[in-house]
């Protein structure tokens, strides 16, 4: 038998040995979840259940595949007989031995991702939709969008005011293209991946037999990253666990974390773990707070993020490695100097740890640039997670294709990418139109034109320019104006972040004055295999980093509408998955936590850097969870955190007032100066709009109030 007790700290023994009822085991970051499951799996099978009757549900066939591995080696024999897999392939399972009954006596066929992009294609050109129609989405976005509505069970129409706001004019045609796709899947005995939990759960609805069969066989349901679930998916484990019939008795263990819950763009809901003791009526709560992944100053700034959540399962996270350096907070002057610090920091970190072992993240994809550009310009061989390198962004080399014929107008690779941006230009016609320009036959170069005006007026734009000989920055801001609308038509799926993307390109322009250069610096990456990881840093998206760990990282653009994002500011809820999102970034540390808060950024409308409200959750931090340090420049002194004196000094300021606030109450801000309320827009901000610089919204407590 295995000593468990000796094997296991209190939580995760308590959790293992649980005996009838339902549990939720709230798995903090770093607290031993998989082992905690892996044991679960070793001391039901010890203790006389038949292992046929164990069902384990995960998001990963490898997380389901490692699991059931470790407990084989753990019993030191096999678990024959466990089912465990992904929510969809157990349904796929289920739904081969019960057939749903609208398939009669045909059997059905799973689709794959091209077989579903065929299909939306089929039914584009049988309603002859978004024919000849440049703008209309991509089939794989369109895919998503339904997709992405069905996981949500929202309308579509939400689906594109919340995601896609610039597709709402193709709202009917996508409805109809919708209903058209599930008629086809139903005529042809298709599923598409997002049928089987559908399929399942009318399975588990209207049929008796496959009902109880299937009760029958399993008695026992363990959810792994219960947080991570759908609406669908938390209504089949209570399906599977037979709640109705078995109140208060069923034998079902969850297992998540709330305040990693970060995918509800993907579908994923928060309220299924927040509300499972109340769709399992007894349900024992079981904490799993000792970390053995971070040191205790970095648990301590995650701790104070977790403290001020709305709603959660409240914990408090401690390990045994209680000494350790402190979370570092810097605060550069503006992005420029940011990515220059963070480059150095990471030049000492290669002194203690391996470069694979060292992280950069960010909210989005676009923040990194900066970094990446220094990191190539110092031979520094990265690798990036979520998002691409911004010198492989398709919509930024279209762009520098501008630039580049500019510089040398027999540029043959810019001259292919600009020509064929047009209609009606293949391959042959631009390599015809190339040798009459490379042999500087003018005559029949014009000639050729004649039969494509939009290209012809390109390249007058680019002759203009040149002969505008501007700075670096003027140029490029210039090309990205004329490319704009362009860009909304090239990209209708994504344009607007792919905006951003040439926003940071035009700001990352202000460091050369020459074209040349700033061009060089896009294409001197380094050669190394892209396929080899080992001896490259980690550059990653917060969404992408999650469930990875480092020994040192490095969290950059804290700064409001950066993160949290300007939209989530519009919805409480929204507010809440960033506050979650910063504590699954600060949580990825083993060693050592680098915060870095930009005191301006850049504005492209006023083009120059503008003073930048730091991250509410910065401001959550106290004065004891960091070392801070001022980084003004090139010069890094200590000083004292100014952001939590100046809070510290608006909560005194905003007890003696002891007022109630009232819309038009004029304020006075340390950065953005004067402004007036306009409305309450949570317990602890208001949205405020400031003489110079619109609307915002504020912290009260860094707000002094007038009359």
């Amino acid at each position: 038998m295995i000593d468990y007790q000796k094997a296991l700290n209190a939580a995760q023994y308590d959790a293992v040995t649980s005996n009838d009822g339902a549990v939720l085991v709230v798995a903090g970051a770093g607290s031993g979840k998989t082992r905690t499951i892996v044991y679960r799996l070793a001391w039901l099978a010890e203790h006389g259940v038949d292992p046929s009757s164990i069902l384990l549900l995960t998001f990963t066939r490898k997380a389901a595949k490692e699991m059931l591995s470790r407990a084989n080696l753990l019993l030191g024999q096999n678990l024959c007989g466990i089912q465990g897999g992904t929510f969809h392939s157990f349904a796929f399972q289920t739904l081969k031995i019960w057939h749903p009954k609208w398939l009669k006596e045909r059997s059905f066929s799973l689709m794959d991702n091209s077989d579903a992009l065929d299909a939306i294609k089929h039914c584009k050109t049988k309603l002859n939709i978004g024919q000849n129609d440049r703008s209309f989405p991509k089939s794989q976005t369109i895919l998503g969008l339904l997709s992405k509505s069905r996981n949500k069970e929202l309308p579509l129409s939400e689906i594109l005011s919340h995601d896609a706001y610039q597709l709402i004019p193709y709202t009917r045609d996508l409805e109809k293209l919708g209903h058209m796709y599930g008629q086809y899947r139903r005529e042809q005995g298709l599923m598409d991946y997002d049928d089987l939990l559908f399929e399942l759960e009318e399975l588990l609805l209207k049929d008796p037999r496959a009902s109880e069969s299937i009760h029958r066989r399993f008695q026992y349901l363990l959810v792994d990253e219960y947080q991570d679930t759908n609406l669908v998916q938390a209504r089949l484990v209570s399906l599977l666990a037979d709640v109705e019939a078995n109140p208060g008795k069923c034998q079902v263990m969850a297992v998540g974390d709330e305040a990693q819950a970060i995918y509800a763009f993907r579908g994923a809901n928060v309220r299924n773990i927040l509300d499972f003791p109340k769709i399992f009526p007894g349900t024992r709560i079981i904490r799993l707070e000792e970390n053995y992944r971070s040191t205790q100053p970095v648990l301590n700034v995650a701790n104070t993020i977790l403290k001020n959540a709305e709603e959660s399962f409240k914990k408090v996270l401690f390990t045994s490695k209680e000494k350790g350096l402190p979370v570092f907070l810097h605060k550069p002057l503006d992005e420029n100097f940011q990515a220059d610090l963070v480059v150095k920091e990471i030049a000492k970190l290669l002194n203690k740890y391996p470069p694979e072992e060292i992280a950069v993240l960010f909210r989005s994809s676009f923040h990194s640039y900066f970094v990446e550009a220094n990191l190539n310009r110092l031979g520094i061989p990265f690798r990036k997670y979520g998002g691409i390198k911004y010198t492989e962004a398709a919509h930024i080399k279209d762009c520098l294709a501008f630039a580049r014929l500019l510089l040398n107008p027999l540029d043959l690779p810019a001259f292919t990418r600009l020509a064929s941006m047009h209609t009606g230009i293949g391959p042959k016609t631009v390599e015809k139109l190339f040798t009459q320009l490379k042999e500087n036959n003018q005559e029949a170069f014009a000639k050729s034109l004649k039969k494509y005006p939009e290209l012809a007026q390109d390249l007058t734009f680019i002759d203009r320019k040149r002969e505008d000989n501007l700075q670096c920055q003027a140029l490029l801001n210039d090309i990205v104006e004329y490319f704009e609308p362009r860009l909304k038509i090239r990209y209708m799926d994504d344009w607007p972040s792919r905006h951003q993307g040439l926003e940071e390109i035009v700001h990352m322009a202000s460091n050369n004055t020459s074209i040349e250069d700033f061009l060089a610096d896009m294409v001197l990456e380094n050669q190394d295999n892209k396929d080899d990881n080992v001896g490259k840093l980690v550059l990653s998206t917060i969404h992408s980093a999650k469930g990875l760990e480092w020994d040192a990282v490095l969290l950059i653009g804290l700064v409001e509408d950066r993160f949290p994002s300007h939209h989530a500011r519009a919805h409480a809820e929204d507010f809440e998955e960033e506050r979650r999102l910063m504590y699954v970034a600060c949580t990825r540390a083993r060693q050592e936590l680098h915060l870095y808060v930009p005191q301006r950024i850049y504005n492209r409308a006023a083009n120059t850097n503008l003073p930048a409200e730091p991250s509410p959750f910065v401001c959550e931090i106290e004065d004891e969870s960091c070392e801070n340090i001022y980084s003004c420049g090139n010069s890094i002194s200590k000083k004292t955190n100014e952001i939590s004196v100046r809070a510290q000094n608006a909560k005194k300021s905003s007890t003696k007032q002891n007022f109630s606030l009232k819309n038009g109450m004029r304020c006075h801000h340390p950065i953005f100066g004067e402004g007036k309320v306009l409305s309450q827009f949570d317990s602890k901000s208001v949205k405020v709009k400031f003489t110079r610089y619109g609307e915002k919204i504020i912290r009260i407590e860094y707000l002094n109030f007038g009359n």
